[in-house]
């Protein structure tokens, strides 16, 4: 089965109230995971399952800071756009906000906070990648799904319920920030009306799907992380995790570079030119060893 194009849209705004005071001053996704910002482990995500068009929202005030990080993508071979989101109005306004880049295009919707990694997950991407019509959303079981958006499912992986933050939980299944949705999704944000918290909950967009028997879900099963790193503690785990997990195999995990080079959108000699500027970290140490391999 053959990938249906897609545009990546990476949510990146926020107040970032839960790390206060470190983000009083910056963007939590400007913030480090262990070895490199935060965004890069998000945007590794939609590198890895091919896309290229990425929109990335953020608030007015952090825009030039991601620009400066992160330029126009072209040096990983990728186009960036740029998107503002004036208030955190709720996570379905990105794709009202992405409309006109979309274009009515099917897209993939990940929260920049969310760290996921392993050969399963990437396996999954490329089956999601696959499907057309509709929506697909990602399950990851969790000890405490009060916490979360929860999804109850049959063994079809078809839908049966979501509920934000249950008392009740019908499953242990909470509801990751990676969202697939079809050229639809703009069309449907524009009819959500807004929640108690007066945002447009990424939740009523997925009852929209669900209530036209279109939205699906993909367990993340063994051998997959899935981290929010939206709190100090949880981004005090992912750090630990990124750097237990390149000590011990040797290698940096959601390297942009690394991954261009290997979708054969850069050439070794553009990986060397970027290895060069970031030599003094040992970053760029081991881009030269992947060039090397």
């Amino acid at each position: 089965m053959s990938k249906i194009s897609r545009k990546g849209i990476i949510i990146a705004g926020g107040t970032g109230t839960r790390l206060h005071p470190s983000t009083i001053a910056t963007s939590k996704q400007l913030m480090p995971i262990y070895d490199k910002p935060m965004i890069y482990y998000p945007l590794s995500v939609l590198m890895e399952a091919g896309i290229r068009e990425i929109m990335i929202i953020t608030t007015p005030l952090e825009q030039i800071n991601f620009k400066r990080l992160l330029g126009d993508g072209s040096k990983w071979g990728v186009s960036f756009t740029y998107g503002i989101q004036n208030a955190p109005r709720g996570i379905a306004e990105a794709l009202i906000i992405a409309e006109d880049f979309l274009n009515g295009e099917h897209c993939v919707l990940i929260l920049g906070d969310n760290l996921f990694y392993g050969d399963p997950f990437s396996s999954g991407l490329e089956e999601v990648m696959s499907t057309g019509e509709g929506a697909n959303i990602f399950g990851y079981r969790v000890n405490d799904p009060s916490r979360y958006g929860v999804v109850d499912f049959d063994k079809s992986g078809r839908v049966l319920s979501i509920e934000e933050k249950p008392v009740a939980p019908k499953s242990s299944y909470a509801i990751t920030g990676l969202y697939f949705y079809d050229g639809n999704a703009s069309k449907y944000a524009h009819t959500i009306k807004p929640s108690g918290r007066h945002e447009l909950e990424i939740t009523s967009l997925n009852q929209i799907y669900l209530s036209n028997g279109l939205l699906r879900v993909k367990i993340l099963r063994g051998g997959v992380t899935w981290l929010d790193t939206g709190t100090h503690k949880s981004l005090f785990e992912a750090a630990q995790f990124v750097s237990v997990l390149q000590s011990r195999q040797g290698i940096r995990i959601c390297c942009p570079e690394v991954i261009a080079y290997k979708n054969n959108w850069i050439t070794k000699s553009d990986v060397m030119v970027l290895a060069r500027d970031l030599e003094k970290s040992g970053y760029g140490d081991y881009l030269m060893k992947v060039c090397d391999s």
